[in-house]
């Protein structure tokens, strides 16, 4: 691609999500692969597609769809191989189509090894200050650290048999990490380097929003939470992704940012969006809109003005979910 081809690309390109394991069976055995994808880059191509992001492609246990990902710089062999995946990402380029992949900051699988490590190391550990393990309330602590409640319902939290309880936002099998451990944020700007050393031309942020918590981890009520938020959008995270952005921006071809942000307050949304800081995020309240031509328009004319003033381009999210 020539660097004219390379400068803002994603303010203009038509992305489209691929999830491997269903796209594209090359050898038959009933799983999506990086095979079959490679074989119909140029179907998407001649569809007008841009660049393609690639849901979660990691070794995983799949308990969460690939998203509790347990090796940030391999591919999970029922897709294929981290050769196969290079080979794929310069095909894709030799047909003019970019790469994003899939970035999951807030949580691993509880099979990464730093967890697993953590878990054998037991309490007061190094390894378990890269997550968020904390001793229980009650009698012999047996009540979780503190009320949050899990996203995907339930406590956010599960006790190990050493007694103490760790911290997952998400499924159990999918703890969280402490962003404010240095050697957490050292790992994520080198599996960006990895990535955009490998080719690919930007990433899609996983629950962008959610990484920094509150130190304190104090309760709260989630029918009517406090501001700041205990684990969403809290101030400190725009530090992180100023720095992902030095990251992004060292590269000679440009490397995108994309946020899966969900926000209710646009001006807090736009801060993400800011000229050291993330390219664009995703537009949820456009993929939410009803299907009325006065409710779009009035969506449409809102999310531009609240991207004016960061100069950011919006994103107009379509889904064939039901």
């Amino acid at each position: 691609m020539s660097t004219a081809d390379t400068v803002d690309w994603w303010r203009t390109a038509a992305i489209y999500q691929v999830y491997p394991r269903s796209f594209a069976d090359a050898d038959g055995d009933g799983v999506g692969d990086l095979a079959g994808i490679s074989g119909r880059l140029g179907h998407l191509r001649d569809l007008g597609v841009d660049a393609i992001w690639f849901s979660p492609w990691y070794p995983s246990p799949m308990a969460d769809a690939g998203y509790d990902v347990a090796d940030h710089r391999d591919i999970d062999p029922a897709f294929g191989t981290l050769a196969e995946a290079s080979k794929l990402i310069a095909e894709a380029h030799d047909l003019g189509l970019r790469i994003i992949v899939d970035i999951v900051p807030n949580h691993c699988s509880d099979q990464h090894p730093w967890f697993v490590e953590a878990l054998g190391a037991g309490p007061g550990a190094e390894a378990r200050e890269l997550f968020w393990f904390r001793d229980g309330r009650g009698p012999d602590g047996a009540e979780p650290p503190n009320n949050w409640p899990s996203i995907f319902g339930g406590p956010a939290w599960t006790r190990v048999p050493d007694g103490q309880w760790y911290l997952h936002l998400f499924a159990p099998e999918q703890p969280d990490f402490n962003w404010n451990n240095p050697k957490v944020r050292e790992e994520f700007a080198d599996i960006l380097r990895f990535w955009f050393d490998l080719g690919v031309d930007g990433v899609r942020i996983d629950s962008a929003a959610l990484i920094v918590k509150d130190p304190e981890l104090a309760d709260f009520d989630p029918a009517a939470p406090p501001v700041p938020h205990p684990y969403t959008d809290r101030d400190g995270i725009h530090e992180i992704y100023r720095g992902w952005r030095v990251v992004a921006d060292s590269y000679p071809d440009r490397r995108a940012l994309i946020g899966e942000i969900w926000l209710a307050d646009s001006a807090r949304f736009a801060r993400y969006l800011r000229a050291d800081e993330l390219h664009t995020a995703f537009n949820f309240d456009f993929l939410c809109c009803p299907w009325d031509a006065a409710a779009l328009r009035a969506n449409i004319d809102t999310t531009l003005a609240d991207h004016a003033p960061v100069g950011a381009p919006a994103t107009w999210v379509l889904s064939n979910h039901d």
